[in-house]
């Protein structure tokens, strides 16, 4: 697959912030796109009710899940439903009661992911700061029965922070899922707004923690653009992002799930995510993939680091 342009010389950062005075509302044109055909994404609803799942592309309400499920993929969201955690930018449900941990979920996931032939299986959760690990072991045990339901599959985990836990970061990295995905999702400057609880020194140190204990495994993040920030500040948190040898990074357009949620300060055009892309990729990381609809466990397979280096282009509508 093509990679993103490399430009040969790159406009100096923007010093100031990057947000307008007014948040925008109305949706430009690059993010305007046709909903899929065809009976996939009937499919792909009815396996999901069958099998009591959750997914992160219903509960989040991700603007890819139409086009995720007409493939017959999901990002399936375990530890129930309710969200421990208040962000500001996040429509997963919380703030009720957390849900029973079920025994029998992690046999779900293995079976949803078999029926659907996912040669790639991406597990998150709600944060779970009730739990006395975090669900770090149910992560692991989901691990474990989609290793054998589908001994040929690659697992990546998309985790919360587990409260800086080692112990329950090393529970799921011993669980040795090819891919450990965490977001940052946005600047330190703005995560008491957008993270709540969240501490960005913290999220830096459980992917330092998993790099330096299972070098092997392919370590992720995150980014939204558009909430805010600077680019002089992307790239500061790019650095950080290097200084601990992370492989992996995703930048998205930030989109507000409902008018409840924290206003989006601006829509990024394409050609802007191509440039910070290309001058991300220089910074050494061995995969950087970023688009206006490109989320982290979005074409999740295609992100995967190859011998040959990028295997991954966002493509014409860049949807990631």
């Amino acid at each position: 697959m093509r990679s993103l342009p490399v430009l040969g010389s790159p406009p100096a950062p923007v010093a100031g912030p990057v947000d307008t005075p007014r948040p925008a509302r109305r949706l430009p044109e690059w993010l305007k796109r046709d909903l899929p055909r065809g009976n996939a994404n009937f499919f792909t609803q009815s396996l999901i009710d069958d099998l009591k799942l959750e997914t992160v592309c219903e509960s989040a309400k991700c603007p890819n899940r139409p086009h995720c499920w007409s493939q017959k993929t999901a990002t399936f969201m375990v530890l129930g439903n309710v969200c421990t955690r208040p962000c500001g930018f996040c429509s997963v449900p919380k703030g009720g009661t957390p849900e029973h941990v079920e025994d029998d979920e992690p046999a779900r996931v293995a079976e949803a992911a078999a029926r659907l032939g996912l040669k790639h299986v991406v597990i998150t959760s709600v944060t779970r700061d009730d739990l006395p690990d975090g669900g770090a072991g149910h992560f692991a045990r989901c691990i474990a029965a989609v290793r054998n339901r589908l001994p040929d599959s690659a697992v990546e985990v998309l985790t919360p922070d587990f409260l800086g836990d080692v112990a329950a970061i090393d529970t799921v990295t011993d669980a040795n899922p090819e891919v450990f995905n965490h977001n940052l999702e946005t600047v330190p400057r703005l995560y008491r707004k957008v993270r709540g609880r969240a501490e960005y020194q913290r999220s830096l140190d459980l992917l330092d923690r998993v790099k330096q204990r299972a070098p092997h495994i392919v370590t992720k993040a995150g980014l939204m653009l558009g909430i805010g920030e600077s680019v002089g500040e992307l790239f500061d948190v790019f650095a950080d992002l290097r200084e601990i040898d992370c492989d992996v990074l995703t930048l998205g357009q930030y989109l507000a799930p409902t008018l409840k949620h924290i206003p989006v300060a601006r829509f990024v055009p394409p050609a802007e995510f191509d440039d910070i892309a290309a001058r991300a990729r220089l910074m050494g990381f061995k995969q950087v993939v970023a688009g206006p609809y490109v989320r982290s466990s979005y074409h999740a397979a295609d992100m995967v680091p190859t011998k040959e280096g990028v295997a991954f282009h966002a493509g014409p509508d860049h949807g990631g």
